[in-house]
């Protein structure tokens, strides 16, 4: 860009990929995290599947992969996630959670349809307080193969996020793996949240490794899982049509993992809770 900001393409404009797409996931956890394809299980989805896994849950999800800033300047905007958060450090989340941290060089990633103008490089770099040479962001919309893959790659962060809500402490959290399938890209990018967001909501199986007390993990546990919600039930593009196209209208304890298994490293214990509804996932894909 003319102030020296690099844009990076994933599926903008450009086509994009599966491997774009799998990297982009990673940068998004800002490299404290492997981002893997797999088969997926036949009775759940017989297409591709995404794992996530990191050893660093609360720096990678919530100081990174959770998409809490909106990036709005002029008529432009985008979801931004990655560790140009926390060099901005302007979500309450991150001060609730975490220090802000000072960097020479911020990167980010926009969920969009349009590539940042110099003008969006330049905001970000004051907010980042980073000179504008220092800033890399990475591009992709939500229809795009690279855009369905990195969306579908947060069922560790939407978890730890439902738990966080919920008020539990995220310091217990030692380590964390998720799984979700990948829906078929749809036409628009407004049909392709509906099926990432079913992906997660009725695909997503998330196991974490924590710490602490059993009982408070069986207290915790049925308020996780996407079931737990009323609006549970339904493809999301039905829901958020319900709600008038309005994500505040929708009930928020619906954003979560269809599965979460905690295993207590200190008691041996697991405890499952959730179920996945592979019947919702073909009515959407299929839709």
């Amino acid at each position: 860009m003319p102030c020296g900001a690099r844009v990076v393409d994933c599926g903008a404009k450009a086509i994009g990929g599966l491997e774009a797409g799998r990297l982009l996931a990673e940068v998004c956890l800002a490299g404290l995290g492997q981002v893997q394809l797999f088969r997926g299980r036949e009775k759940l989805w017989p297409g591709a599947s995404i794992a996530v896994s990191t050893d660093q849950p609360l720096l990678a999800c919530m100081a990174s992969q959770y998409a809490g800033w909106q990036v709005s300047v002029g008529k432009y905007f985008a979801m931004g996630s990655g560790p140009m958060r926390i060099a901005a450090y302007q979500e309450p989340i991150l001060k609730e959670l975490f220090q802000r941290e000072t960097s020479t060089v911020a990167v980010g990633v926009l969920e969009t349809s349009s590539l940042p103008t110099d003008e969006v490089c330049l905001d970000i770099a004051q907010q980042c307080e980073a000179p504008a040479s220092a800033i890399v962001l990475l591009v992709a919309r939500t229809k795009s193969l690279a855009g369905n893959v990195q969306v579908v790659a947060r069922s560790v962060e939407t978890a730890l996020h439902k738990l966080h809500a919920i008020g539990f402490d995220l310091k217990r959290v030692i380590s964390g793996f998720g799984t979700s399938p990948l829906p078929p890209p749809a036409t628009s990018d407004l049909g392709a949240i509906g099926r990432t967001n079913d992906s997660i909501l009725y695909g997503g199986e998330v196991t974490l490794w924590v710490s602490g007390d059993d009982e408070s993990l069986l207290q915790t546990g049925p308020k996780v899982p996407s079931c737990s919600s009323q609006a549970f039930g339904e493809p999301f593009a039905a829901i958020f049509e319900a709600a008038g196209r309005d994500f505040y209208q929708i009930d928020s304890s619906l954003f979560s993992p269809a599965v979460i298994t905690f295993v207590n490293v200190e008691s041996g214990h697991s405890h499952r809770f959730g179920e996945v509804r592979p019947d919702i996932l073909a009515r959407s894909f299929n839709s």
